[in-house]
């Protein structure tokens, strides 16, 4: 039901690695790094996609990036995957990847090109062209407004906000406008005068999708923009009757003896995505958040913790699965022909595929673990290390394929959440904000 869901067949370049004989002999000598190590090496590899690999005329995010065919869909910006990016450029000005100044730039680029796209009541669209800001349909009637990629995009808004407010006169002038920015979505508009917020408005098809944001999924930031909204806010039923169904989201399911917590959205008593506990909460923190539905951090990290047993009890028997390599989320995929796709794994479609993206970024909820699955990716880092960080997606199983490709949405909370991970920075940013309190205390949030 999902946007995340639709399946994207490509053709790009794969490859597959190994052959009828032993790989451990074909592979290099071993190098263990420290766990230091290898988060710095994480978050500077994975930061180049925002920074090398963005949108030249722009700045901001491409849709994907093919390393063996650069110029493939090079125009096409993503919505979210740019909120990402803006979170990603203070990460890298912390680090020392770049100057203030450099970072700052770059922001004023990407602010300003977003200032003059297309948008729609407030929303932009799912994709844009980089060079001129129009909007590229992600579908037939998905040429509007696209509230959930919005979102994504608002909290990495709210986060350069806070970071540059009390900077240079030039740098408050940056964060005015990116409070700006975010304000002017007209969220209100987007429940069709319903108590729920629904994902698509377009100035063609008008609500035709009318696809409602209802949990347990990646929306609900969606619900605490929009409640923080000055001027476009939702009320607290919106939330109560949209996002929680009028509480029929809690749920008494459990696995491996942990519980679930809520009803994820698709029906799986093992969780969706993992992409489900981790885009809403690149900015909103969800240790301490809790309301009369859920515990928000018991929430993420059963959801990761029951994902990574699910890998290692392997129920279809893959290769390789096991307490180093386990992570199923929305990434490429490789279909049953072997040709490159699209698909959001999860315990109830389970492909064989592993998405680096989806242990690295649960690393706040599961440190050790995730950890596991890094040094594990590294010691391949011959198959899986590429220009921009880690591949989006690999199968042990099929003599480990692996996608030579990376999509935005995948990179960005790698480095995101390993820096919430080390320092908080974000979490911090985002949760200092005044709007964003007030939000909260609409939606009945102790934070």
């Amino acid at each position: 039901m999902f946007k995340f869901y639709v399946a994207i067949f490509l053709v790009i370049t794969f490859f597959s690695c190994g052959s009828d004989t032993d790989p451990v002999s074909n592979e290099p000598e071993k190098v263990t790094l420290t766990d230091t190590e290898i988060m710095d090496l994480t978050q500077k590899e994975t930061f180049k996609y925002f920074w090398d690999f963005a949108n030249s005329s722009s700045g901001a995010a491409k849709e994907r990036y093919h390393p063996n065919d650069p110029t493939l869909n090079q125009n096409v910006v993503t919505t979210g995957g740019t909120g990402f990016g803006l979170m990603a450029i203070l990460v890298g000005i912390e680090r020392g990847y770049v100057t203030k100044a450099e970072g700052t730039a770059r922001l004023n680029k990407i602010l300003s090109f977003l200032e003059n796209a297309d948008r729609f009541h407030g929303a932009w669209p799912h994709w844009m062209d980089g060079g001129n800001g129009n909007v590229i349909p992600f579908s037939t009637k998905d040429n509007g407004g696209d509230l959930v990629e919005t979102a994504f995009l608002a909290q990495g808004l709210i986060c350069v906000k806070e970071y540059f407010k009390n900077g240079s006169t030039d740098e408050k002038a940056l964060s005015n406008l990116a409070d700006a920015l975010w304000k002017g979505i007209e969220w209100n508009w987007y429940t069709q005068n319903q108590n729920a917020l629904y994902w698509h408005w377009s100035p063609n098809y008008g609500f035709d999708i009318n696809m409602k944001l209802s949990g347990y999924n990646e929306t609900l930031i969606a619900y605490v923009l929009a409640a923080a909204s000055p001027d476009y806010a939702i009320t607290k039923p919106v939330y109560e009757e949209g996002w929680a169904n009028n509480g029929t989201i809690v749920s008494s399911s459990s696995q491996y003896g942990i519980p679930l917590v809520l009803n994820h959205a698709g029906g799986s008593d093992f969780g969706g995505p993992l992409f489900f506990s981790q885009y809403s909460f690149l900015g909103l923190n969800p240790k301490n958040l809790s309301d009369q539905y859920a515990n928000y951090w018991n929430l993420v990290v059963n959801h990761t913790k029951i994902n990574r047993l699910y890998c290692i009890s392997n129920p279809k028997n893959y290769t390789d699965y096991g307490a180093d390599c386990w992570g199923l989320t929305a990434s490429y995929s490789r279909n049953s022909d072997g040709s490159i796709g699209y698909s959001a794994h999860s315990p109830s479609n389970d492909l064989g595929v592993i998405s680096p993206t989806a242990a690295i970024s649960s690393i706040a909820y599961t440190p050790s673990e995730s950890l596991d699955v890094m040094h594990f990716l590294y010691q391949k880092k011959d198959k899986l290390l590429g220009v921009a960080g880690f591949y989006d997606a690999f199968s042990p199983q099929f003599n480990y394929w692996v996608a030579e490709a990376y999509l935005a949405i995948d990179q960005g909370p790698e480095i995101i959440m390993i820096e919430n991970y080390r320092t908080g920075l974000l979490w911090n940013l985002f949760m200092q904000n005044e709007d964003v309190k007030n939000g909260l205390n609409i939606l009945g949030f102790n934070y």
